[in-house]
């Protein structure tokens, strides 16, 4: 039961800011996708991964990858959604697919193997961590309609991991009803399908800002047992 990997990696990290994209920021000495790559390949049962970037950076990204030469590289679509469908299409003869941000390099061995666990047993799963904070839903005027009951809500994260033949049905139905998902999970959410909750952990951070990549050397200096 072979694992394929698609990282996506396409985004224009406009947040950042800055001249360099995400993916390319270097963190302790190393691009943040060189990060993010050598989580997965160290796993045993990943048999593929592909990496999807944008058509504008298709031979940068290939240079940059010049040590992992198993790892496809491909060009995305203009919506994340478009990237991950083109992704997967790259995918050759997995039984099973984590989709995961290229700008999430902190994902843990643990959950990882948690993960690829459950999604063996159960066809579906996703990392996921309870929220801290009270969440409040807002009117467009900007008043509170309503505030959930917070042990029923979970910030969702990434790898989320699927049956290969699960997400790429819900990826081209989707494609074909033009609908675009907040996310992976739920493409196969609106199929009926269930989708499974895996625990994640608090540091398994998307850098979105300048702000997060202060958090994330924090989060190096703190495995390398400096702090």
């Amino acid at each position: 039961m072979a694992i394929g990997v698609v990282i996506a990696a396409a985004g224009q990290g406009k947040r950042m800011g800055g001249s360099v994209k995400k993916q390319f920021i270097e963190l302790d000495g190393k691009a943040v996708l060189l990060h993010t790559l050598a989580l997965f390949t160290e796993l045993e049962d990943v048999a593929e991964i592909v990496v999807v970037t944008g058509a504008e950076d298709v031979s940068r990204m290939r240079r940059l990858l010049g040590s992992y030469p198993d790892v496809k590289v491909v060009a995305g679509g203009a919506e994340r959604q478009d990237s991950v469908r083109m992704g997967l299409n790259a995918l050759r003869f997995s039984d099973y697919v984590l989709i995961h941000d290229g700008a999430r390099p902190f994902v843990s061995r643990g959950a990882l193997l948690r993960l690829i666990k459950t999604v063996k047993q159960l066809g579906s799963a996703i990392l996921a961590v309870p929220v801290k904070d009270t969440i409040k839903q807002v009117s467009d005027q900007g008043t509170v309609i309503s505030t959930p009951p917070r042990k029923s809500l979970w910030a969702v994260q990434t790898p989320q991991a699927f049956a290969r033949s699960l997400i790429l049905e819900a990826h081209q139905r989707a494609s074909k009803e033009e609908f675009i998902g907040t996310d992976d999970a739920s493409l196969v959410e609106r199929m009926g399908q269930e989708v499974h909750i895996v625990e994640g952990e608090y540091t398994n951070i998307k850098l979105t800002t300048q702000d997060d990549l202060l958090v994330g050397e924090a989060i190096l200096r703190q495995r390398k047992g400096e702090i």
